[in-house]
């Protein structure tokens, strides 16, 4: 045992150094314990040099410890050697091997990326003969290397060291299964390192990693429960793996395979992730650098660690998977103290924001979003933490205004999480987000979830969509008082509530949060170009991904099946007759009717019938040339046959429910089945008049609700084949009106996808009476529904609207809802079908109650054309509003238009649109103001109106002024009274016309009909008054 000497050398033989690095002292003591050992053996017999040491050993714990490190560092730089001073430390260690243990994890934690090559070997050989000797402590250690293997990395040393690890854990499988701890942590290390090894030089490796993990999560269940919710996460990812699918779909629908215990999913989703395991996937050197710049970088001045971290971990394309485990672990485990918390420490959602940016994989980006908002899914305040949820919500709240397109991608993400996580469980992870928002505005992290939810820098379609789901948290708060600190004032947290919140009032640096090298406000001159501008918005499309045309593989699914119907589905896969495979698909059918069918091999059948008929559901469906002979072709697929038994049988007979349970369970394979459906329900002659089945199909799935399957069928069809979804419109709206007709759900869907002859063939469908899309008691909603769609949306859904044959008086409450900066669409719709009708009094009412803005023309234009085609009629109805609300005190009106956020009828926006129609008109002929109903009407409100509003629409009063009431005239004369004989204000109270009071009247009688408001403030008991009123 002569080792060469290490001491002189440059370059030690334990780590990597250079030569302005200091010596290091862990090596340094090293080497002073190999020189022990050494001098004791040196020159003696291997039996001789045994003694020798054995004799130091007992002379004390100091000894002892000096040769077992002698002997390990010498193991690990002398490979040769190894053997023997493994064998020699088994034999004169007399604490378990305790010191050898603590000194292999301070080397992996501390200096395993420094170790020489030789070296590193060396350490993975002893762990295994440690695993091999059954040391205890040794699964420990086995957990500290497994955590140096990092994730999103292939290259040649992060393999090698991913596969020795794996060998050990599956060379000594018996051993492993005694550390639930250690089960636990192999499942979770390498269901994560599956993901990484998929290219084709890494398939043997995966395989052997698949391999690892099925066997324990069999065999072992509960020991791998204990890792929570995130083995869910994990498993899903890699799903697709055939072996893999199988674990997956017990997980789903078998629970009891796998342990009597385990009751269902739900149970694993509602256990909360041990930080130990969220912190395993990182590499101590990754965890180093992020518990650095998370307490001792100061915000603002990031970007050179970030860049950093990126050029050493993010840099690869493999890498992007990384991502996941970085923002689980910055969530999970990464809990700042109340002292940081309010200092200017970089905030976690920084980091993660930036994290986010640097995705430039959709799948990598996917996962991401899922890593972040993973435990909202399921939250519970009693058995989860507001430092897990609280790093999404302020990643939204802080990106709003340097990052809208992060905000909004993670709102949309948010909300489409709920229905589609898995739809079984829709309701609990409802239930999650909910009580996530609810906490976290309970605790403080924000006041107020309006202006994140409803910020006018959101796509509109996002914004209904929040609305939709959240509305509880959409309402508006009121307004923050005026100098105060908006930000701080919300991001204010109760002082009761420790390591709660990442409350940094740093608002002037969110520009710079993830990016910039300094702090900075945003660019002024991009807030100038938003003013009197649409904003930007910011639109979400799916990503389509390239079809790769695969030969179906069955092999999966097909041993499952008894022989006749294994023999059945070979002929399947074989045969490429269309026909061959309809006789085949007849004979399937039949065998599951047959009363001994094994009904346990339902959900393999549908996965092989999934697998082997995918072909038949890419492409378009509905025929170019639409006959009755291509439709029956187009309905001549295998698939087919099992909606025909369907329709050829009775509800009440035993084999419906059996098909039915099929297709449910094919419906899960491939929910593209769904709209297959409907489309053999319409085209094909044999299922005429069997639209209903679908609604027992609708019952027998996952979702069990008409609606939402419905729906989600409609949008699968949306997003396939624009042609079919035309064509089905007509039977769905007429089959289903219910579901159809009460939101504009499925309208906004069409709308969306449709051109313009697609447009005019509905409109053609509408008026011939073949499809109602419209009814009058829901009409109005869906029409303010769409005040939030696209341009082209709007326009045709109003096109479709005008179709129909309902009053325009339906509809006409909709201009309260309308302004018009934001909704031109709908005002130019309503401008032009207002033209063609004649005014009634709520027409009126409503195009008056429109605030006056000078840029806004809609009323001065409509009026304009009344007056021109029905002055008469018009006159009338602004009379009876002009008294009505002369006759209402002022400070009702005030208290009535400050009530309500839609636009109220008040007396001065009545004078002010006529006066701007008395401007419009004055160089023309029109005689509209010289109506007597008009002059009685200005002379009423002149009568009893304040001095300020005399002087404001002095000219519009002096139209009136020459006017006077004659006795023996008809009441429309519009004969003026002499100029010679002005009469003076006080004269013109006086005599008061009968029309004039049976208007004053009625209009008292309306008002008597409704509540009557205090009458403790008013002020005169006559309307008609002094000018003191």
């Amino acid at each position: 045992m002569e080792p060469s000497p290490a001491k002189g050398k440059p370059q030690g033989r334990l780590l990597v150094s250079t030569t302005l690095d200091a010596k290091d002292e862990l090596e340094e003591r090293l080497e002073r314990c190999v020189g022990i050992v050494t001098s004791l053996t040196n020159g003696l017999s291997e039996r001789e040099a045994n003694d020798a040491i054995t004799a130091n050993v007992c002379k004390g714990p100091q000894q002892h410890e000096e040769v077992c490190l002698g002997l390990f560092a010498l193991l690990l730089t002398e490979p040769p050697q190894a053997q023997r001073c493994y064998r020699d430390l088994t034999l004169v260690n007399r604490d378990g091997m305790n010191v050898i243990l603590i000194k292999i994890n301070q080397i992996l934690m501390e200096k395993f990326l420094k170790l020489q090559d030789v070296c590193r070997t060396q350490l993975v050989w002893l762990v295994r003969e440690l695993v091999k000797s059954g040391v205890i402590g040794a699964d420990g250690v086995l957990m500290t290397l497994m955590k140096q293997i990092a994730g999103g990395d292939i290259t040649s040393k992060n393999l090698w060291l991913a596969e020795n690890v794996l060998d050990i854990l599956l060379d000594q499988r018996e051993w492993v299964l005694k550390s639930g701890m250690l089960i636990a942590m192999s499942v979770y290390t390498y269901l994560r390192l599956i993901v990484d090894h998929g290219t084709p030089a890494l398939l043997v490796l995966r395989q052997k990693e698949v391999d690892l993990c099925i066997g324990l999560l069999r065999e072992k269940f509960m020991e791998c429960f204990i890792i929570g919710r995130d083995l869910v996460r994990l498993l899903q990812i890699v799903a697709r793996i055939p072996e893999m699918e199988l674990l997956w779909k017990d997980l789903l629908h078998n629970p009891q395979a796998l342990s009597p215990q385990f009751t269902g999913l739900l149970q694993l989703l509602t256990a909360r992730t041990s930080r130990k395991f969220l912190a395993c996937r990182l590499t101590p050197d990754m965890e180093t650098k992020l518990l650095f710049m998370t307490s001792r970088v100061r915000f603002g001045q990031q970007k050179r660690y970030q860049d950093w971290f990126q050029r050493q971990y993010l840099s690869t394309a493999e890498s992007q998977s990384l991502r996941c485990d970085l923002i689980r672990y910055i969530c999970g485990v990464v809990h700042p103290s109340n002292d940081v918390l309010s200092s200017d420490i970089l905030p976690r959602w920084a980091i993660i924001g930036w994290l986010l940016t640097t995705c430039t994989s959709n799948v990598a980006a996917s996962n991401a979003k899922l890593a972040l908002f993973y435990d909202w899914l399921f939250f519970s305040p009693e058995k989860d933490s507001i430092m897990n949820i609280e790093p999404a919500i302020l990643v939204m709240h802080h990106s709003m205004k340097p990052h809208p397109a992060i905000t909004a991608t993670l709102l949309d993400f948010m909300c489409r999480i709920i229905p589609h996580f898995f739809p079984p469980l829709e309701g609990q992870v409802r239930q999650g987000v909910f009580n996530s928002l609810t906490f976290i505005m309970e605790k403080r992290v924000l006041a107020h979830l309006a202006p994140l939810f409803d910020n006018p820098k959101l796509d509109r379609e996002l914004r209904s969509m929040l609305r939709e789901r959240f509305a509880e948290f959409c309402s508006s708060p009121s307004p923050p008082t005026e100098g105060r600190d908006e930000g701080a004032n919300e991001m204010k947290m109760e002082e009761s509530v420790s390591l709660e919140m990442d409350n940094h009032v740093l608002l002037d640096k969110e520009d710079g949060c993830y990016d910039n090298t300094e702090a900075a406000f945003s660019d002024d001159e991009e807030e100038v170009n938003n003013k009197g501008n649409k904003k930007r918005e910011f639109r979400f499309h799916p990503i389509k991904e390239a079809i790769i045309e695969e030969p179906a593989d069955i092999t999966p699914y097909v041993d499952q099946l008894d022989d006749t119907m294994k023999e059945k589905v070979l002929q399947l896969q074989k045969g490429s007759d269309t026909e061959a495979h309809c006789e085949v698909m007849q004979e399937i059918v039949d065998l599951i009717l047959e009363e001994d069918f094994d009904s346990e091999q339902m959900s393999t059948l549908a996965s092989c019938l999934a697998e082997l008929f995918k072909g038949h559901f890419r492409g378009d469906v509905l025929p170019d040339d639409i006959t009755e002979e291509s439709l029956e072709e187009s309905v001549c697929k295998p698939v087919c046959l099992v909606f025909r038994n369907l329709c050829q049988m009775q509800e009440d007979n035993s084999g419906f429910s059996v098909l039915l349970e099929m297709l449910a369970e094919l419906y899960q394979k491939q929910p593209k089945i769904g709209y297959h459906l409907l489309y053999y329900l319409k085209a094909s002659k044999a299922a005429m008049g069997k639209m209903s089945l679908y609604e027992s199909f609708a019952q027998a799935t996952a979702l069990g609700d008409l609606h939402t399957c419905l729906m989600m069928d409609m949008k699968a069809c949306q997003e396939d084949d624009i042609r079919l979804l035309c064509y089905l419109t007509p039977s769905i709206y007429t089959e289903f009106p219910d579901e159809t007709l009460r939101s504009g759900e499925l309208l906004n869907m069409i709308v969306a996808v449709i051109d313009s002859t697609q447009l005019q063939e509905l409109m053609c469908h509408v008026m011939i009476g073949n499809l109602v899309m419209f009814r009058k008691d829901s009409v109005l909603n869906i029409l303010i529904q769409s005040l939030e769609w696209e341009t082209f949306e709007q326009y045709s859904a109003w096109q479709l609207f005008l179709a129909h044959s309902i009053p325009l008086e339906t509809i006409i409450p909709i201009l309260q809802h309308l302004k018009y900066k934001e909704h031109p669409e709908a005002l130019s719709c309503l401008l032009l079908q207002l033209r063609r009708e004649k005014p009634s009094g709520e027409m009126v009412k409503m195009v008056l109650s429109r605030p006056c803005h000078p840029e806004d023309q809609f009323t001065t234009s409509i009026l304009r054309h009344w007056a021109a085609k029905h002055d008469d009629v018009l006159g009338e109805h602004i009379k009876a509003l002009l008294i009505k609300n002369n006759n209402m005190p002022r400070k009702r009106q005030s208290l009535r238009s400050s009530s309500s956020k839609l636009a109220q009828l008040t007396l001065e926006q009545i004078l002010e649109h006529m006066d701007n129609l008395r401007l419009n008109l004055s160089n023309t002929k029109n005689s509209f103001f010289t109506q007597t109903p008009i002059l009685q009407a200005l002379q009423h409100v002149q009568a009893s109106c304040d001095e300020a509003h005399k002087m404001r629409f002095s000219d519009l009063f002096s139209l009136a002024e020459e006017y006077e009431e004659p006795s023996s005239k008809p009441p429309k004369s519009r004969r003026k009274a002499p100029a010679s004989s002005p009469r003076s204000r006080k004269g013109a109270a006086t005599p008061v016309s009968n029309e004039e009071e049976s208007a004053s009247s009625s209009a008292s009688e309306e008002e008597d009909s409704k509540p009557k408001a205090p009458k403790r403030k008013r002020k005169g008991s006559s309307a008609v008054a002094s000018d003191s009123d």
